[in-house]
């Protein structure tokens, strides 16, 4: 396998990650004053810095709930069962009983931002617009190309009073609350004390968070500095900095701990896994909510309108094959969901590897080996959450030739293939492209995220990420009925009626779900891994 030869050329130890900063490169003294981890990320940059991280949810735990935080928050510090949510920078939140499209949050007294300036209600409301309203003064675009798609429900917010805000949504939304988790806020004050420009913001960012900004190098680093005086005590740091280092080449990031040039990295080189564990190396798996797949279009001139390929797509793929290429470090996918979800159900369409009913399928297309299907793919060239995106999709690519399916990829940066997600299949980039899928994995931790989202007509571009626009009257009902129930168990039931039509329609093609592997080098003490994409380096020790 190509991964195989790159990873022994990777396991001589002359990789090294560049830009690495000076000071903290093997720095033993420096170690010693202060508790200084160096965590190797799969990113290809520093995601932003400005209180709406680019580049997908895995960079939430980079410079999303380490320099901010949300009003609804996630609960990260257990790992032996799923999170909940919990308070953040709101104590407590309700819909109205008497209009249940009102929600009011009250916040929480006390809190201040990095810059010294006190968090309120009119934080909360000019956060709100920088995102949501085009008109407000500092309204900016590439905070809201990131959170808009993920706040579909918002239709209106005010203050109550200073420290209570009410946010109104277009129609009445039981699982509202968990769009929350993705709003996160930044200094109002900072932002008029940087001359009101976020370029400058991005060097100097101010949030609530338990870390503040360090020096940023683009394309490098980010240092992470302690909060020693954060507003919730269970969640101030136990390291004194953590330096962010990018290292996108999973062999590349392999060898810098191998090697001594940081302490922590995320999904590892499956082949270097052997020698990681001779090492002394702690690999850290635990249940991600989380799921890589292809999103299939469905507008007119598109194959994949036809039931049988999509059908045929999924069984010609081996995924136990697949999870032998990540060295055991993911799980075969039936659905958008593992079976243990509530949210499964009783799918009649089976996801599995034959090959065989593949091409019946295929031949009644009119589709075979001889006369087989062309088309083309987005697909990244890495990233956090993306696995190791090139060499599954080219495992991929080869089993899908065997039975008549001939699949080119055009292979981009992971902010280009989120781009083109949050614009659809109709989009600039699918169709300049003649794009016909798009390869990206997602969160699947709660009804918005794994199905909401994709499957309901009305979350086309630029609404929320139905990038395939799927439209289909029962979806969107079962859909409707359950954003109108306050009643946990029949969402869950409705949710899992969803999830039965969407893998009996083959609306993806599942592959595999993520285990969100890491690797402890032997400075590192303490690390708790959460049941979800977002994970908490205020743990890190």
């Amino acid at each position: 396998m190509t991964l195989s030869r790159r990873a022994v050329l990777g396991a001589t130890g002359l990789a090294t990650l560049p830009g690495m900063p000076a000071p903290w490169a093997g720095s033993p003294a420096a170690a010693q004053a202060e508790r200084v981890l160096r965590y190797g990320i799969s990113m290809a940059d520093i995601p932003q810095t400005t209180g709406q991280p680019d580049r997908g949810a895995g960079a939430y735990q980079f410079t999303g709930h380490t320099l901010y935080d949300p009003l609804v928050a996630w609960e990260m510090d257990v790992a032996d069962r799923p999170g909940k949510l919990v308070p953040g920078l709101a104590t407590n939140w309700e819909a109205d009983p008497a209009d249940r499209r009102k929600w009011v949050f009250r916040l929480r007294p006390g809190v201040k931002f990095h810059d010294g300036s006190d968090f309120d209600a009119e934080a909360v409301v000019w956060n709100l617009e920088k995102v949501l309203n085009p008109q407000a003064p500092h309204f900016d675009n590439r905070q809201a190309a990131q959170v808009r798609p993920r706040l579909p429900s918002v239709a209106a917010w005010r203050k109550l009073d200073a420290m209570t805000v009410e946010v109104t949504t277009r129609t009445v939304d039981s699982i509202f609350p968990y769009q929350m988790l993705w709003f996160l806020i930044s200094s109002p004050a900072q932002y008029e004390k940087l001359g009101r420009s976020w370029e400058r913001f991005a060097q100097e960012p101010s949030g609530t968070g338990p870390f503040r900004a360090g020096r940023l190098v683009p394309r490098a680093s980010l240092e992470l500095l302690k909060n020693a005086a954060y507003w919730d005590p269970k969640r101030v740091p136990k390291a004194d900095r953590i330096l962010l280092v990018v290292a996108p080449d999973a062999v590349t990031r392999t060898n810098a701990l191998l090697t001594g040039q940081v302490d922590f990295i995320e999904t590892p080189a499956p082949d270097l896994v052997p020698r990681l564990k001779q090492s002394g190396m702690r690999i850290v798996e635990n249940v991600t909510p989380h799921v890589w797949n292809y999103h299939l279009s469905l507008l007119e001139g598109s194959p994949w309108r036809d039931l049988r390929l999509r059908k045929a797509a999924n069984l010609a793929i081996n995924r136990d094959d697949v999870v032998g290429l990540m060295n055991g470090l993911a799980k075969p996918a039936t659905g958008v969901v593992d079976p243990s979800s509530p949210w499964y159900g009783k799918p009649q369409f089976q996801v599995k590897y034959d090959p065989d009913a593949a091409r019946k399928l295929l031949a009644e297309a009119g589709v075979s080996k001889g006369s087989p299907l062309r088309t083309k793919f987005l697909v990244a060239t890495g990233g956090s959450g993306q696995m190791l995106s090139m060499p599954m999709n080219e495992y991929i690519q080869s089993a899908w030739r065997e039975v008549g399916i001939e699949v080119e990829f055009q292979a981009v940066e992971l902010e280009v293939l989120y781009t083109c997600w949050r614009q659809g299949a109709a989009g600039e980039i699918a169709r300049a492209g003649s794009i016909t899928a798009n390869n990206v994995a997602y969160v699947t931790s709660d009804p918005l995220y794994a199905l909401v989202r994709f499957f309901h007509s009305k979350q086309v571009s630029p609404t929320g990420v139905n990038w395939s626009h799927y439209s289909d009257p029962e979806t969107d009902a079962l859909i409707d009925t359950a954003a109108k129930t306050f009643d946990g168990a029949e969402v869950d039931r409705l949710m899992a009626r969803v999830h039965e039509r969407v893998v009996d329609q083959a609306l993806l093609v599942f592959v595999v779900h993520d285990t969100n592997p890491h690797v402890m080098g032997r400075a590192v003490r303490g690390y708790v891994q959460a049941q979800h994409w977002f994970q908490d380096l205020t743990t890190l020790a």
